[in-house]
């Protein structure tokens, strides 16, 4: 999962073309290393929606708030239809959900600090995951100790892990977390 909101290139900090590069090099590290592994891309904004490999170097972000729920609820759909029985989401997000779609189709959305609405969908849908043995591991780049706070109670939610990080060691971290829990699987 990829977030693709505003805040991805905000106050001149391109944080989603590392994004993009940790992304194709997983997928090359899945696809040689792993063949039998599947990757599925997604982005979200205001919405979700799965993308393919070969259009991820062309990614941009858009005027898009952070719609976390939408990713995660796409990203388990993903995965309930999938046979394989480990299964995980990394995401990549500066850690800030800011939208939510609500039943009649409208957006709520917030973007003033830690909207309580959207913050519990959120912890619900780590719940959930958990609850269908989805771990989620998060990948924050951003440095708001209240962000980072949230990250770590939605984190808690679901039993997955978070890493906090900036735009450099990024790519290091995902692949030590993929290749723990490749040999996690094998013992």
């Amino acid at each position: 999962m990829i977030d693709i909101s505003h805040i991805m290139s905000l106050y001149g900090e391109d944080r989603i073309t590392p994004a993009k590069k940790v992304a194709m090099a997983l997928a090359e590290l899945i696809t040689t290393r792993y063949p039998k592994d599947t990757l599925d891309i997604l982005v979200f904004g205001n919405d979700a929606s799965q993308i393919l490999l070969k259009d991820l170097p062309y990614l941009e972000v858009g005027p898009y708030h952070t719609n976390t729920v939408a990713g995660l609820e796409l990203a388990m759909d993903l995965l309930r239809r999938k046979k394989n029985t480990n299964k995980q989401i990394f995401m990549i997000t500066d850690g800030k959900p800011s939208c939510l779609k609500l039943p009649d189709g409208t957006y709520y959305k917030n973007s003033v600090g830690l909207d309580e609405m959207i913050v519990e969908k959120c912890y619900n849908m780590a719940r959930q995951a958990k609850k269908l043995h989805i771990p989620i591991t998060t990948f924050m780049i951003a440095q708001d100790p209240y962000l980072q706070k949230f990250i770590r109670t939605f984190t808690e939610a679901n039993r997955g892990k978070a890493f906090f990080t900036g735009l450099k060691g990024l790519g290091e971290m995902i692949f030590e977390d993929y290749e723990k829990n490749r040999k996690k699987r094998l013992e």
